[in-house]
């Protein structure tokens, strides 16, 4: 039991009574009893970062257990091996990579590229053929799986979001999408850069299902002088440039050098005095720091960090631990929107 004058402080601090009544006493200190509570509510957001990285290993693994059931009886339907399914259903209808193809990834990634030409178009060529095969096996398999009765009992963990801001900040997509994904980032981070290819297959995926809106995290202390490119972001921001900018500033080697950030406002169309006005001005210092402290209170660690609807996402995730938060708020939208009826 919680003495009344612990339980009587907790209500003061804005507990819910039915959830204190509830809650478990952990220790007591001289007659007086912390509860579970009291440990569990300022760690809320880590132990359901914990929690959902327990359920989607779980759930990967229940996948994919799925997927070797489904085509193993349907490779027994067919009296063949698993292999020469795979064979006649993925690798005969994926085909190969063209010569364009290949230029086009050449020549949006060059600036990152470190080798020989001929080398890295290999490279470039067997990544993209690698698409086509783990694209067209996954549609096989989702063909398999719409054909089966597939019941998972497997059970996410409580939906915890927290409120975050997207006032001001830049963003893309449609301002009305039901799905809402805030991302903190730092342009001089390698994972922040890994994950961009990603979150072009959402959009690509989701359209205007999906609104996509950033918010600056640099972390000087790994990477100097990363706030001075969020200035810079801001300031081709004025022009209606942010996302050209963006993905300018990821795509080459971090630098803050002045001449780089005005090479890069040439490049995507800036008006480079006004944008070299704005630069040196610092005008921007003050909502960057706004936005780090925003990713500090809400309990950011690391970049990148992404709130789906207020349910965090941290680091660069595969596609499939994105689609899965974003498919269950689709559903939780429509459900919404069926009830209203």
């Amino acid at each position: 039991m919680i003495a009344l004058s612990t339980l009587l402080a907790l209500l003061a601090l804005g507990f819910p009574a039915a959830v204190l009544a509830a809650a478990e006493t952990l220790v007591v200190v001289d007659g007086v009893a912390i509860t579970s509570e009291e440990v569990e509510k300022p760690l809320a957001s880590q132990l359901s970062k914990l929690e959902e990285q327990i359920y989607n290993l779980k759930r990967q693994r229940v996948d994919a257990l799925i997927n070797e059931k489904l085509l193993a009886k349907e490779a027994a339907r067919r009296n063949i091996s698993v292999p020469a399914l795979l064979d006649a259903e993925v690798t005969s209808k994926v085909g190969l990579v063209t010569e364009q193809e290949i230029e086009k990834v050449y020549q949006q990634n060059r600036a990152q590229y470190k080798g020989e030409e001929s080398n890295l178009r290999e490279q470039i060529r067997g990544y993209l053929q690698n698409q086509k095969l783990a694209a067209k096996r996954e549609e096989f398999l989702k063909s398999l799986r719409s054909q089966a009765n597939v019941v998972i009992n497997l059970k996410p963990p409580p939906v915890l979001r927290v409120d975050v801001s997207a006032d001001g900040a830049p963003f893309k997509g449609s301002p009305k999408a039901p799905v809402t994904i805030v991302e903190f980032s730092d342009f001089h981070c390698p994972f922040c850069r890994h994950v961009i290819p990603t979150l072009a297959q959402l959009e690509s995926k989701y359209g205007d299902k999906i609104k996509l809106v950033f918010r600056d995290f640099p972390i000087e202390s790994l990477h100097p002088g990363a706030t001075k490119a969020h200035e810079a972001a801001r300031c081709a921001n004025e022009q209606g440039k942010f996302w050209a900018y963006h993905d300018k500033l990821f795509a080459a080697p971090p630098n803050s050098s002045p001449e780089v950030f005005r090479g890069l406002a040439k490049e995507v169309g800036l008006n480079t005095k006004d944008f070299e006005i704005c630069v040196n001005s610092g005008k921007y210092e003050a909502v960057i720091k706004e936005d780090i402290a925003e990713g500090n209170r809400v309990g950011i660690t690391g970049t990148p960090a992404f709130f789906i609807n207020g349910r965090l996402v941290s680091g660069a995730q595969p596609l499939e631990a994105f689609a899965r938060i974003i498919d269950d708020e689709l559903s939780r939208d429509v459900a919404a929107q069926t009830g209203a009826r």
